[in-house]
């Protein structure tokens, strides 16, 4: 099914593309420190690295922030990804760390916004784990309850407390964070980096990742790095390294769609009074916000698990078609206003729905910020870990998510099959009013 008049874009819905990007490296280079991959954790690293004088070269092989940095829904979360319960019954005596860790990686990331100067529309509004059954409200005040004693600024309400529409019951309101657009932010973090005095070649695809006696060598197309040390910021594409620790994250397609600008007064009509963004509490979330631009954009609900190269690529129609469904049913008064745009990215998930940082061999290291909920913690991850290997003691919030062994097992959660099915009883338990 493909909805008519929707444009379907191989890039960020949010900003254009830059009009000029770095050009690709030739020839030999020597640095300090290689960052490999420019999303905000790559992007934070060298910038910070720069910041306390080392020499840095950034490559990147499409322009920094082109991936899920200026892609996603643009909700700046204090929350660990995961289901609370869950997290906090996997790892007891490490949940306290991460709830932490997510919710400094908030403020890190505001003060960051105020340090670029950089208009990507902040606005601190938080966000809710909304409820849209009996079931999923249950749901939210147990994890309500749970986030607190692990010391989370969180609170459970009912939903017109905390101005939500009509559709939604209540949930957890995540006091820190709000909203922005992505697409300003990354482009401000890139051009922070590119006045920081790192070298950064943009086009540059990187083909492999050496150790050697005297350091470490990253060879491109058109020539090679050779650097003390390297910084893996991949994301989803970290399985194309050999390099990159096995099984450390699998790449997942998220689709992403925009109505049209609607009048303010159908908005105000909604009873949407908090400009809260929004995510509901189903196995595989549905995001919801309000924009600058005077319209809705929502994601998720469908998660597509990645095969081969990831190259770009534009959204499926059948997946923005049932992103289409799940809007008009929350928001049923705005079953005439149309689609505009749809769009999508790669993000990483890894074993563990947490972020996680380590060394994959000597003079080596890695970070993934993402699984979903990378606006915050990819910057704030990349950056720790840029003062880690300046020669910084181990962080106690790095220390939260860091691997001392690269070493990890497949998650039997992150499948084709049990996506869809997770996909299946989300759309049953609509039908029946169950929650999830």
């Amino acid at each position: 099914m493909t909805i008519a008049g929707v444009t379907y874009s191989p890039h960020s819905g949010w900003v254009d593309p830059p009009t000029e990007v770095e050009p690709p490296l030739a020839g030999e280079f020597t640095c300090d420190v290689a960052v490999v991959g420019g999303g905000l954790a790559g992007m934070a690293a060298a910038l910070r690295l720069a910041e306390r004088g080392a020499d840095v070269v950034l490559v990147e092989s499409g322009y920094c922030g082109w991936g899920a940095s200026s892609r996603n829904a643009g909700q700046l979360t204090g929350a660990p990804a995961g289901d609370p319960q869950l997290l906090s019954t996997l790892h007891p005596r490490r949940f306290r760390g991460l709830v932490r860790f997510a919710e400094s990686a908030v403020g890190f990331t505001e003060k960051l916004i105020g340090q670029l100067e950089t208009d990507c529309e902040y606005e601190p509004t938080g966000n809710v784990g909304a409820a849209v059954s009996r079931g999923q409200l249950r749901k939210a005040r147990r994890n309500a309850s749970i986030l607190r004693k692990a010391g989370a600024d969180a609170e459970f309400a009912d939903g017109r407390d905390l101005g939500l529409p009509d559709a939604f019951l209540g949930g957890i309101l995540e006091r820190v964070g709000g909203i922005l657009n992505p697409g300003k932010f990354a482009r401000g973090v890139r051009e922070a980096v590119l006045r920081s005095g790192s070298r950064v070649f943009e086009r540059t695809a990187v083909r492999a990742v050496r150790p050697t006696d005297a350091g470490v060598v990253v060879e491109v197309p058109g020539g090679r790095v050779r650097a003390e040390r390297v910084v893996l910021a991949t994301n989803a594409h970290s399985r194309e390294l050999a390099i990159a620790p096995k099984r450390l994250a699998k790449p997942i397609w998220v689709s992403m769609a925009e109505t049209g600008p609607i009048e303010p007064d159908r908005l105000a009509a909604l009873g949407w009074t908090s400009r809260s963004g929004i995510v509901t509490q189903h196995n595989l979330m549905q995001s919801y916000r309000l924009t600058g631009r005077g319209t809705i954009a929502f994601g998720v609900r469908r998660l597509q698990l990645g095969s081969g190269a990831l190259g770009a690529r534009e959204p499926d129609p059948a997946v923005v078609a049932d992103l289409a469904c799940g809007f008009y049913d929350r928001f049923p008064s705005l079953r005439d206003v149309a689609l505009e745009r749809a769009w999508g990215g790669w993000i990483a998930l890894t074993p563990s729905w947490l972020p996680v940082a380590g060394e994959a061999t000597r003079n080596i290291f890695y970070a993934i910020g993402c699984n979903g909920h990378g606006l915050a913690q990819a910057p704030y991850l990349g950056t720790l870990l840029a003062d880690r290997l300046a020669g910084e003691d181990l962080h106690e919030d790095l220390g939260a998510v860091w691997r001392t062994r690269p070493r990890f097992v497949s998650s039997p959660l992150i499948t084709a099959p049990v996506l869809r099915a997770g996909w299946a009883v989300d759309r049953m338990a609509d039908r029946l009013g169950w929650g999830s």
